[in-house]
């Protein structure tokens, strides 16, 4: 019948009596909002924020101790041997605890160690004098930029394009090396770097490992202590600092997630025929 109404298609090659930037009702049928979405509890957040919180927590730590060491209220010996201590013990907890079936190479990481502990030992003499010619404030302000490249770049267990570990740990790396030119002796240089070395590299890698074969509350407590530690060091520095230390570890730990979850809401993603087709390889 003529008379008779014809569905409309999404075609553009047959004539339907209609323009061509004409939209249907019917366009609009297949739309579907917020598919793949994932839904984030409050307190997962909070917690999740614990890794961010560490990272900061060993920045404040080791120029803790940077201040500690250039104000002769910490002899290198003492931290050589507390780094010497905790990195045997966690390096045990790994191997008993956290190895995922894994076979140790012990004569590896030993080697490796003593690698890395010979290059800080003969070039901490070449680094002492290695910045000589600068002024105090550039270095620290050199510091300032690198820390804050380790804290962008670093991994947080995100799969995201600025996240570089090896950005991260070479800006950790340089800061220290600035600070630890500044101190007096070679000794003072290679304990900083040495637990540059522990705080850097090794720390992160025992918190992922820690976080994955451990239950929540266990991180949780991890992640308070932590905090109270780098708090108590920022506070015998300057009651200030540490005031605003705290209200650092607030924002980050209880109000950033609070906004995460309450912007939850407004998010929109839309979904329809109109998108590009996936290939499932699976089936």
């Amino acid at each position: 019948m003529e008379n008779e109404i014809k569905e409309w298609q999404k075609v553009l090659y047959l004539d339907q009596g209609v323009p061509d930037n004409y939209v249907d009702v019917t366009f609009m049928k297949d739309l579907k909002k917020n598919l793949y979405t994932k839904t984030y509890d409050y307190w997962f957040v909070v917690k999740e924020s614990g890794v961010l919180t560490h990272q900061i927590c060993s920045v404040c730590i080791f120029i803790t101790v940077f201040i500690y060491m250039d104000s002769m209220l910490l002899s290198p010996q003492i931290l050589f041997c507390i780094s010497f201590v905790t990195n045997i013990l966690g390096y045990a907890l790994k191997c008993i605890y956290f190895n995922d079936g894994l076979k140790n190479n012990y004569y590896h990481d030993l080697r490796i160690s003593v690698i890395s502990l010979g290059f800080c030992f003969f070039l901490s003499p070449i680094l002492m004098t290695l910045t000589q010619s600068i002024s105090t404030d550039t270095i620290y302000a050199m510091t300032f930029f690198m820390f804050l490249c380790n804290l962008m770049f670093h991994d947080y267990g995100t799969k995201s394009v600025i996240v570089s570990r090896s950005i991260s740990l070479n800006s950790a790396i340089f800061a220290s090396v600035c600070l630890a030119s500044r101190l007096s002796t070679a000794w003072h240089t290679f304990s900083m770097l040495t637990f540059a070395l522990q705080m850097f590299a090794l720390w992160p890698s025992f918190r992922t490992i820690f976080k994955k074969n451990t239950k929540d509350r266990a991180f949780v407590c991890m992640t308070v202590l932590t905090s109270l530690l780098s708090f108590i060091g920022v506070a015998s520095i300057s009651y200030i600092a540490s005031i605003q230390y705290l209200l650092l570890h607030i924002f980050i730990t209880f109000l950033c997630p609070a906004l995460f979850v309450h912007m939850q809401s407004y998010k929109n993603n839309i979904h329809g025929p109109w998108e590009e087709a996936v290939i499932n390889l699976k089936k």
